[in-house]
C-alpha cells in the first residue's frame, strides 16, 4: 500500500469539504444502464460535469482536456501542501489504478491542483512521483484553476490568504471521465481502492467509456 499521509483529525474534516452535487443517485433516480455498477444504485446528472479546460503539466507543458483524458481516467483537485486529506485520496487513487492495472485496465490518476500561486510545475512532480509514475499533475492561472473547477463542479477557498503556510478547503471528489463520454462516475472519500477498481472494471467492461 501506498503513503497513507494522516496529520490530524480535525484538519481532515476541516479540508474534507463536500460541495452539493448536481447528480442523483438512488432509486428514484432515472434509468441507469450502469446502475448494477454503482454501490449507491442509479445516477442522473453526470453529464452535467466536465468540459473544457487548459492547465500546465508538471513539466510546464499545456494540456487540454483532449489531452488529459484519453482513456479512463481519475481526476481529483487538491493541493500538494494539503496536509492529509490529498495525500490519502490520491493514495488511494494510485492503489486502485494498480489493482486495476493487475487486471488488465489501464487508468491514468490526475491531480488538479487548486493552489497555482504555491504549486509550481516543481512541486506538482514531486507530488506526482510520490503518488505514482503515471500520474499528471495539473495546475494553471487562477483562472484557469476556477474555469476547470467549475467544469467539475469543485468547490475550494484559501483560509487565511495573508498566511504563508495557509490551507484550503475544498471538494473531495474524485471523478470517473472517458474521452467523448465525459464523467460517468463519481466517487466520495469514503471508497476503498478495491470498490473503486471493481466499479471502474465494471462501467468499462459495460461500454460507460462509449459517448
Amino acid at each position: 500500500m501506498r503513503r497513507y499521509i494522516l496529520a490530524g483529525a480535525a484538519l481532515a474534516l476541516l479540508a474534507a469539504v463536500a460541495v452539493p452535487a448536481l447528480f442523483i443517485w438512488g432509486p428514484w433516480a432515472p434509468e441507469d444502464r450502469f446502475a448494477a455498477c454503482r454501490s449507491g444504485g442509479s445516477r442522473s446528472g453526470l453529464s452535467e460535469l466536465g468540459g473544457p479546460f487548459t492547465l500546465t503539466d508538471q513539466t510546464g507543458a499545456a494540456r487540454t482536456e483532449t489531452d488529459v483524458i484519453d482513456g479512463p481516467t481519475l481526476i481529483y483537485f487538491g493541493y500538494t501542501f494539503c496536509p492529509d486529506v490529498c495525500p490519502f485520496d490520491n493514495a488511494r487513487n494510485a492503489d486502485a489504478v494498480d489493482l486495476l492495472e493487475r487486471q488488465g485496465y489501464q487508468v491514468r490518476p490526475v491531480f488538479i491542483s487548486v493552489d497555482p500561486a504555491r504549486d509550481t510545475p516543481e512541486a506538482l512532480a514531486a507530488f506526482a512521483s510520490m503518488m505514482h509514475p503515471r500520474m499528471l499533475a495539473l495546475t494553471g492561472t487562477p483562472d484557469q484553476v476556477q474555469g476547470a473547477s467549475r467544469a467539475y463542479r469543485t468547490f475550494f477557498r484559501i483560509r487565511d490568504p495573508e498566511d504563508p503556510y495557509y490551507l484550503i478547503d475544498h471538494s473531495t471528489f474524485t471523478y470517473l471521465a472517458f474521452p467523448g463520454a465525459g464523467v460517468v462516475e463519481v466517487f466520495d472519500r469514503d471508497t476503498t481502492p478495491e470498490d473503486m477498481a471493481a466499479r471502474v472494471a465494471c462501467l468499462v467492461d459495460n461500454g460507460a467509456g462509449k459517448p
